[in-house]
């Protein structure tokens, strides 16, 4: 099983690198809550017949803490992101807002988890930070007219939506069945979502190959797929060190974006992916086996 654990992180990396690809697909058909609140109510109801399938238990005493996790975790992260590049923001600079996520979430995690962040971790989450900054700076170019106060806030929100979503996850509602949880969470996504849609826009929706794709593969590997991993890592680790992961998805995705669209990939993005990965390396990183008795002694 332990064998099994080890690839949960990079498989998460991966999954989660291939949202971005399929948001890329869906937005011209569709407006951004419409969007995420079908694809948020579709994977609930998928969890709903897995539960029954299983047998899961139905979680009702951390229903509303899923839920509340879910509103932040789904609602609010994805939902500002998809507004944002929907009015024009760079997708680059949205990125590199996100990017904030981890040191964030570091903060929040020493604050309302107790969690005793090192230096070295310290450090490696701000050589991850360094390297995001120098794989997404080729893409952010001229920043156009989407680059409004309002977009800034719609990406700093959704920041810090993923942020508190996961601590609130980590200490209201990690125990218990998977399955039920992740299923609280998209009501609470879908619920946010359907909300917005209806208060904000037409709800207009173009069905072609590109945005059945898009939806078929975002619910079924991300909202569910990299989702699951999420949990697992949250529900086992520490949060500070799974934020740091999130270091990784902008490289990750410019790997992609140049495998299947042809987008640029030179040499000073290749050495942001290689800091990257080594802020990451120092953020995780295990403490030696010499130490753990000081540890234990100062609980």
């Amino acid at each position: 099983m332990h064998s099994v654990k080890r690839f949960i992180p990079a498989s998460f990396v991966v999954l989660w690198a291939t949202g971005f690809i399929g948001a890329r697909y869906a937005m011209p058909w569709a407006e951004p809550f419409t969007f995420l609140a079908v694809r948020f109510v579709l994977a609930a109801v998928l969890l709903a017949v897995l539960m029954m399938a299983l047998g899961s238990k139905r979680a009702t005493r951390m229903a509303l803490h899923a839920t509340g996790a879910g509103i932040l975790m789904h609602g609010v992260y994805l939902g500002g992101v998809f507004w944002a590049i929907h009015r024009g923001m760079p997708a680059g600079l949205s990125a590199l807002i996100v990017g904030l996520q981890p040191l964030i979430t570091a903060v929040m995690a020493g604050r309302f988890l107790g969690e005793a962040i090192l230096p070295r971790h310290w450090a490696g989450l701000t050589v991850g930070l360094a390297g995001v900054v120098i794989v997404l700076w080729p893409k952010l170019g001229a920043l156009g007219g989407g680059v409004t106060a309002e977009t800034l806030a719609a990406s700093l929100v959704s920041v810090l939506g993923m942020s508190a979503g996961t601590i609130w996850q980590k200490r209201f509602a990690s125990g218990g069945d998977l399955v039920a949880a992740t299923m609280w969470q998209y009501v609470g996504g879908a619920s946010l979502m359907v909300l917005a849609s209806l208060a904000f826009e037409t709800r207009t929706v173009v069905v072609n190959g590109e945005l059945i794709f898009a939806m078929a593969w975002l619910v079924l590997v991300l909202s569910i797929g990299a989702i699951f991993l999420l949990m697992v890592m949250i529900r086992d680790g520490e949060m500070s060190k799974v934020a740091s992961l999130f270091y990784l998805v902008p490289a990750v995705t410019a790997v992609i974006a140049w495998v299947l669209f042809g987008e640029q990939l030179n040499l000073v993005q290749i050495v942001g992916m290689a800091i990257a990965t080594l802020g990451v390396g120092l953020a995780t990183a295990q403490p030696s086996r010499n130490q753990p008795t000081r540890a234990r002694a100062s609980r």
